[in-house]
């Protein structure tokens, strides 16, 4: 995929500048069960807040980041990690989901993006931008843009913008045409130069 996406994205002068100083796929090689966990613990904390709190919940679980490990946790060292009550509640909705269906990338493979959304959002504590994230990091959609990130909309405010206004949501879509079919790429790569910074 990202070799297929990088003429394209070289289209977009801006973009062609974080291909040669970014690269946002160094990340670990995590099972799909994992990837969803990892998303609810960053649900709308910082970055380093998250990853501090990831660190010490994978700890707690010896990496062994399963739907059986998380339900079979204990709830309150699970809140000393760092978890709210809320996403302990999530994250074992998540468990009790992914022993019910098959939400691997072999399960989700026939669905459309919508269904795929539709499927995960049924999970309470999988909102749509959770849902994104599994869509762009487990099952490699690549044309996702994911908006309802707050980091990807400043990321493109900083790149994009004059940093005198925000830019409004279509003004983003429009100035993602230039990446598709490649959006996912060009998203994870406004990740990490707004995370660079």
């Amino acid at each position: 995929m990202i070799d297929d996406a990088k003429p394209v994205l070289r289209e977009d002068p801006v973009m062609a500048e974080l291909l040669e100083e970014h690269d946002p796929y160094a990340e670990a090689d995590w099972t799909e069960f994992e990837r969803l966990c990892v998303s609810i613990i960053n649900q709308q904390l910082s970055t380093a807040s998250a990853a501090a709190v990831k660190e010490r919940v994978f700890d707690l679980l010896d990496e062994d980041v399963t739907p059986e490990a998380v339900l079979e946790a204990d709830e309150d060292a699970l809140g000393e990690a760092g978890l709210s009550g809320m996403k302990i509640e999530y994250m074992r909705n998540a468990a009790e989901a992914f022993q019910e269906n098959d939400l691997t990338r072999a399960g989700l493979a026939d669905h459309t993006p919508d269904e795929v959304i539709d499927e995960l959002t049924e999970i309470k504590g999988v909102g749509e931008w959770t849902a994104r994230m599994y869509m762009m990091f487990v099952l490699e959609h690549e044309d996702v843009l994911p908006l309802g990130d707050l980091a990807i909309r400043r990321g493109i405010e900083q790149l994009y913008g004059d940093g005198e206004e925000e830019l409004t949501r279509e003004e983003m879509r429009e100035i993602a045409e230039a990446w598709r079919p490649y959006r996912s790429v060009a998203a994870r790569y406004i990740w990490a130069a707004y995370e660079s910074d």
